[in-house]
């Protein structure tokens, strides 16, 4: 269990105008860190509840939210 929070800002504090420059001009990046936003903090809430979910879903879920940091963290740099 992790409570973590792994938001952009938290996790790329290097970035945060960039980020922030970002969410307001690109559509794209915009879109991809909303859906990260909302997956993290599913995945966060899961973890500190320990609301029963399959392992299989769980494990998609903290993947994907991987692949998005990654794309972003990429749009960032």
């Amino acid at each position: 269990m992790s409570d973590l929070n792994h938001s952009l800002y938290e996790d790329f504090p290097q970035y945060a105008a960039r980020i922030r420059q970002l969410k307001e001009e690109n559509e794209t990046f915009a879109r991809l860190a909303s859906e990260y936003h909302k997956l993290d903090h599913s995945v966060r809430g899961l973890e500190m509840r320990n609301i029963p979910t399959t392992d299989d879903n769980f494990e998609q879920m903290k993947q994907r939210r991987v692949q998005l940091k990654d794309q972003l963290l990429k749009m960032l740099q």
